[in-house]
């Protein structure tokens, strides 16, 4: 009895094989024609949905920098017969950033001919600079005029606004300017470019620009100097 119920299991179970088989390529031919005929996303709404996210993180840091600032103020009287000097040695740390927010639909544009997103990015904002005053470092001369007055406590005022002045305008400069504007259309280039590599576009390339586009980076950024350097040159004043 048990082999004649073996006997009658296997044309079952085969069967079972063989509908599920059907229903297969049932199921994936229905899905292929359903593909070919609503087809997948377009480039335009994956670009769009990125847009959105990117616009969601509101603000981009593409590129941070630390810079070095050494200034010294001198104060004379009595036709220089008493002085007083001070040197400051400030660091601080900027940031370049992209306001995301300021992107909107028309800076995303798909050029279906060259297969290309287009997208045109705001200009990079300095933010900063955030002065390290636990690594900061005042040398002075107690002279005659440091000690009958404040000129001292003047100096060292004069110093961090001249300082902080200084951080910026190193942080403006055109290297590190464009060092940041290089890093930030990177970012946004793979912020678009992996969206739609995902949905299955492949081929799409992502160019993004600046509306005032500048030249190439070909310099590297300026080292600050290192602190013993920045030192040895104030012991030698």
């Amino acid at each position: 009895m048990e082999d004649v119920q073996n006997r009658l299991n296997k044309p079952l179970a085969l069967g079972a094989v063989v509908v599920a088989l059907i229903l297969g390529l049932f199921v994936g031919g229905a899905l292929d024609i359903g593909k070919r005929l609503f087809g997948g996303p377009d480039p335009e709404t994956v670009a769009s949905s990125a847009l959105q996210s990117m616009r969601a993180q509101n603000r981009l840091v593409p590129f941070v920098a630390r810079y070095v600032s050494v200034v010294s103020s001198r104060q004379e009287r009595l036709g220089g017969l008493v002085s007083s000097e001070r040197t400051l040695i400030l660091p601080g740390d900027v940031r370049y950033e992209l306001d995301l927010a300021q992107l909107g639909p028309e800076d995303v544009q798909w050029d279906a001919a060259s297969n290309t997103l287009n997208v045109t990015l705001p200009e990079i904002e300095i933010a900063g600079p955030e002065v390290d005053l636990a690594a900061a470092r005042e040398y002075g001369e107690n002279g005659v005029l440091s000690v009958v007055t404040d000129a001292d406590q003047a100096l060292d005022r004069n110093n961090r606004a001249r300082a902080v002045a200084d951080l910026r305008k190193q942080a403006g400069a055109d290297v590190p300017m464009r060092l940041a504007r290089e890093a930030g259309r990177q970012a946004v280039e793979r912020s678009f470019a992996l969206p739609l590599q995902a949905a299955g576009f492949d081929n799409a390339k992502v160019i993004a620009r600046y509306p005032t586009e500048g030249t190439p980076v070909t310099e590297p950024l300026d080292r600050s100097r290192s602190y013993n350097d920045v030192l040895d040159e104030a012991r030698s004043r």
